[in-house]
C-alpha cells in the first residue's frame, strides 16, 4: 500500500524512463549498503526448479529489459528474483532510440517502450559480469544474458553479430537468450522465420561454452510460426523458448485511444499480454512436451497467475512491468507464494 501511494503521488507524475533510473539507482544503493539482504528469500527447497542443468531457488525471475547493463544483479536477487535476465546486450554499444521512449498506461497496468536496445555493449557487460562473479560467487541469482542484433549491423550480417555477443558473454552467463523479437530494432522480427533463425542459433551454439541457449519470441507470431520455432528448438537441441516479448497490438486497452495514438510505436508489455502469452504457452507446451523448457513471461502480476502458468506447462516464469506498478517487494511476494 505504501508503494502504491508513492507511485501515485511521485513516480506516476515523472517521466517513465527517469523514474526507472531513479528506481534502479535506489536498488543499487540499497544493495551496496546491504539493505536488500533483509528482503532475501531463504531457500527452503520447496518450489525450487531444476531446469536445463541449472538450479533455481524459486520459479519467478526478472525479464530482460529491466537491468540492461548488469548493474543490479545481486540486489535484484536479494529482493526476491530467483534469476535475472540482463540485457538486451548487443555486440556494439548503442544509445537506443530518441527520447521519450518509455510510457505508462496506468489504467491498463501496462508499458509501451521503444527503447531500441540501449546498452553499453557486450565487452563492457562481460567485464562487469566477470568482476561480479569474482566478488560474489555463489551468492548471485541465476544470470541469463539476453543478446540482440546491433542496430548498425544489417540484417544480412546478423549471424556474425550474434556470434560476437555469444563469444564474449556466454562464458560469464548461466544461460543465453537469443532475442529476435523486439519490435524496436528495424528488421529484427524478420529473423524469427525459421530460415533466418537457424543460422543465428547455430552460430550462438558454436560460441556457447556449453551454456544453455534459449530463444525469445514475439506474441504477434501466427500460431503456425510459434510451432515452427518450437520444432526448430527441438531440432537444434535448444534448452528452451521464452514466450513472450512485447506486442505491437493495441487491442482492448482501457487507456484513452488518443493518448495511445500520441505515444506512437513501441512494444506493449504488462497486463494486456496475459491472454496471448497464455495461448503461446499452450502451443509451445503441446509441441515441446517437456523436451525443452518454456519460460513464460507477459502479464504475470500475482502468485496465483504465476502458478497458473507453471500448471499450464511453463518451467519458469518472469515479470517486468509488474515491478513498476507493485513495487520492490513484488517478486518476493510472488516467490513466497510459489514456494509455500
Amino acid at each position: 500500500m505504501l508503494y502504491r501511494f508513492i507511485f501515485r503521488v511521485f513516480f506516476a507524475r515523472m517521466d517513465a524512463e527517469l523514474a526507472h533510473h531513479i528506481g534502479m539507482t535506489a536498488i543499487r544503493v540499497a544493495g551496496a549498503l546491504g539493505v536488500t539482504k533483509f528482503a532475501r528469500l531463504k531457500p527452503t527447497g520447496r518450489g525450487a526448479v531444476q531446469a536445463f542443468g541449472l538450479h533455481f531457488d524459486a520459479p519467478f525471475g526478472v525479464a530482460a529489459g529491466f537491468d540492461k547493463n548488469a548493474v543490479a544483479i545481486k540486489a535484484l536477487g536479494d529482493i526476491g528474483f530467483s534469476h535475472v535476465e540482463v540485457g538486451t546486450v548487443t555486440a556494439i554499444a548503442q544509445s537506443g532510440n530518441d527520447k521519450p521512449r518509455l510510457f505508462r498506461l496506468v489504467s491498463d497496468r501496462a508499458l509501451i517502450n521503444r527503447m531500441g536496445f540501449n546498452n553499453q555493449g557486450a565487452e563492457v557487460v562481460a567485464a562487469r559480469l566477470a568482476k561480479l562473479r569474482e566478488r560474489h560467487g555463489s551468492k548471485l541469482p541465476v544470470i541469463g544474458v539476453n543478446i540482440g542484433k546491433s542496430r548498425v549491423v544489417e540484417v544480412e550480417s546478423a549471424v556474425d553479430d550474434y556470434r560476437t555477443s555469444a563469444r564474449l558473454l556466454a562464458p560469464l552467463a548461466d544461460y543465453i537468450a537469443v532475442n529476435v523479437s523486439s519490435p524496436n530494432t528495424p528488421g529484427l522480427r524478420s529473423l524469427q522465420s525459421v530460415e533466418s533463425l537457424r543460422p543465428i542459433l547455430v552460430a550462438v551454439q558454436g560460441e556457447s561454452a556449453g551454456k544453455p541457449i534459449l530463444v525469445k519470441i514475439a506474441p504477434d507470431l501466427a500460431d503456425e510460426d510459434v510451432l515452427a520455432v518450437a520444432d526448430l528448438a527441438l531440432e537444434l537441441g535448444l534448452a528452451g523458448v521464452i514466450a513472450t516479448n512485447t506486442t505491437i497490438s493495441r487491442e482492448n486497452l482501457l487507456a484513452d485511444p488518443d493518448k495511445v495514438t500520441a505515444i506512437g510505436a513501441g512494444g506493449l508489455s504488462g497486463a494486456p499480454l496475459k491472454q496471448r502469452s497464455k495461448e503461446v504457452l499452450a502451443l509451445l507446451h503441446s509441441r515441446l512436451d517437456g523436451k525443452a523448457a518454456i519460460i513464460s513471461v507477459g502479464g504475470i502480476e500475482t502468485g496465483s497467475e504465476a502458478a497458473e502458468r507453471l500448471a499450464a506447462g511453463a518451467t519458469l516464469v518472469q515479470g517486468y512491468s509488474g515491478f513498476i506498478f507493485f513495487g520492490p517487494l513484488w517478486a518476493r511476494a510472488i516467490n513466497r507464494e510459489l514456494t509455500r
